[in-house]
């Protein structure tokens, strides 16, 4: 299939909100930006957002991301609901981003592709009503309620273990399958009232708003929970990085420096794909200072000597500008820049 082939300054693989904050900053500070993304994403199934200031909590992920998508447009970002299947460097030193329907040069690529939660087998709730994935987000919903902790690693005791500074009902469960916790946090365990459940679970109960309310175990025994978190690992979705050289941490998170920097040249990564807490504001600010280490990277202004001269001593007059005209005119038409008419009288 024969795809369009676009011309950009930074391409973001990723539509999550590291990616889309990322590619807002670009646009705004003038580099013409693409952003290509699968869509779905650990923020996609948000029912509701937590600890975003500003933000209420009845928005769900999905209205989140689309104001984001609508945020960068409006600046001039072009946006394409697509799968990227192959990134490759080219012989300019320009980076070909390969998606079904299209296809951009660029001289930055951001990746932004996340990672998938390893899910447990079911009987499972439905995400966000009892099946929950971040402690930090989420904790504050079951103050004085019953939870559950789901696996048998180290991670899964501790997370139990700190369930505790929110209620005093706490299990973990194995499923049927044996701890692989060590001997150290098997005595920490032991010494706090953390009931370990080593039976497997036969069948789960909801209510009619669709919450957990129950789970039965094979052994016939019926316990009350609101909700959990199951603790089995991440798959990080680095393979297109590690396409073109990107070195992985040791956790198999991409290895960047404190503005998204990768150990190639121009190419960056942002968001749950890289190390640390994966939390929204956490990768807005990612997405922030990468968008601005690209930008200071980028930029046209002010020019070094050596270019200064190769022009004759002086910046030409026509040189500037630097922006390109579409996003020069998308700016002059945003709300809150200069109105139309003004912008008319200056032509």
């Amino acid at each position: 299939m024969m795809t369009d082939t676009q011309e950009y300054d930074v391409t973001v693989v990723g539509g999550g909100p590291a990616g889309l904050t990322t590619a807002l900053y670009t646009t705004r500070l003038g580099l013409d930006t693409a952003m290509v993304n699968r869509g779905g994403g650990r923020a996609a199934m948000m029912l509701d957002t937590h600890n975003v200031i500003g933000v209420t909590e009845d928005v769900s992920g999905n209205e989140f991301l689309q104001t984001a998508v609508e945020q960068i447009q409006s600046y001039g970002a072009d946006y394409y609901r697509d799968t990227v299947t192959d990134v490759s460097e080219t012989e300019d030193g320009r980076y070909r981003i390969e998606a079904s329907d299209v296809t951009t040069l660029t001289e930055y690529v951001v990746f932004a592709t996340g990672f998938s939660d390893v899910r447990p087998d079911p009987p499972l709730p439905r995400t966000g009503k009892g099946l929950h994935y971040c402690l930090h987000c989420d904790a504050y919903m079951f103050v004085d309620e019953p939870v559950y902790v789901m696996g048998t690693g180290d991670s899964a005791a501790y997370v139990a273990m700190i369930l505790l500074n929110f209620t005093d009902e706490v299990d973990l469960l194995t499923r049927g399958e044996a701890p692989e916790w060590s001997e150290e946090t098997a005595a920490l365990l032991e010494a706090h009232p953390v009931d370990v459940i080593h039976e497997e679970i036969d069948s789960m109960e909801k209510g009619e708003d669709g919450w957990l309310e129950a789970f039965v175990f094979e052994d016939g025994t019926r316990r009350e929970y609101r909700g959990g978190f199951p603790m089995y690992g991440s798959e990080y979705n680095t393979a297109l990085a590690e396409s073109v050289g990107v070195e992985l941490n040791d956790d198999g998170t991409v290895a960047v420096d404190d503005h998204g920097r990768t150990n190639v040249d121009r190419v960056y990564a942002v968001g749950d794909v890289t190390p640390g807490h994966n939390q929204i504001p956490v990768a807005l600010g990612e997405g922030a200072k990468a968008g601005i280490a690209i930008h200071m990277d980028a930029r046209t202004f002010p020019m070094d000597r050596e270019e200064i001269d190769a022009h004759g001593g002086r910046v030409p007059d026509d040189a500037v500008p630097a922006i390109s005209d579409r996003l020069r005119e998308r700016a002059r038409a945003h709300e809150g820049g200069p109105s139309e008419e003004t912008a008319a009288a200056d032509d």
